[in-house]
């Protein structure tokens, strides 16, 4: 029995390599799609966005809500100038959220940083603005890892 189940695998094995064959595709298409295609790549080029991860350290509902968030907004400026400041409403709620990170563990590193100044500080997915060049943390990294985040 175990004679006739290992030559029906070798059997089925060696039928799978002989279906590797090259071969050739000839492709007629419109012209249409070729530009509807261009047309779709110009799109997203236009849209520098893209999903990754924020600090945010603020949220309020209130009459008084915009004037703390401006307050607050400066006094994070102050300590964390090299990070971008995003003050949003999103009914009721007005909300600021800080930096530009790809992922999480980056968003993170960051958090505890700003944590100790801005203790309700915590990590949220969102829509990002890719980064331009590499935060602080990520050069931290860099050094002590010797490998690059640049692509």
């Amino acid at each position: 029995m175990r004679k006739l189940l290992l030559f029906l695998l070798i059997f089925a094995i060696s039928t799978c390599g002989f279906a590797q064959r090259k071969g050739s595709l000839h492709l007629d298409q419109d012209s249409r799609v070729e530009r509807l295609m261009r047309k779709q790549r110009e799109v997203f080029a236009a849209n520098k966005t893209m999903n990754g991860y924020r600090v945010q350290i603020f949220m309020e509902i209130g009459n008084d809500a915009i004037s703390h968030a401006e307050a607050m907004k400066s006094s994070f400026m102050k300590a964390f100038p090299e990070l971008p400041v995003y003050l949003t409403y999103e009914q009721p709620y007005y909300r600021l959220r800080v930096g530009d990170f790809r992922n999480r563990v980056e968003a993170e590193k960051y958090m505890r940083l700003i944590k100790p100044k801005f203790n309700l500080a915590f990590v949220t997915a969102d829509i990002i603005n890719p980064p331009a060049k590499l935060s602080p943390v990520e050069l931290e990294d860099e050094e002590e890892t010797g490998e690059s985040y640049i692509e």
